[in-house]
């Protein structure tokens, strides 16, 4: 079975399938308004030179979200 990790914890280049979203509220609402919802397939394609933020690639489009952010989306590779 597949274990559950942070989106901050991938690499770039790295493939995952959303899990489940654990923030709260009103942010747990942005994120999966972004379209960051549970079994959507998700790709790591760049971070800036601080490793903050993370460039995602997801349905077509990229999205960008901060590593605090990221931590409250759990992944399965």
């Amino acid at each position: 079975m597949p274990s559950s990790i942070s989106l901050r914890q991938m690499h770039v280049g790295e493939t995952a399938t959303i899990a489940d979203v654990v923030a709260p509220g009103e942010l747990g609402r942005r994120i999966r308004d972004m379209g960051l919802i549970p079994g959507t397939e998700v790709s790591v394609v760049g971070r800036a030179p601080l490793q903050d933020p993370v460039a995602l690639r997801l349905s077509g489009v990229t999205v960008t979200l901060r590593n605090k952010e990221a931590d409250y989306i759990l992944v399965t590779r």
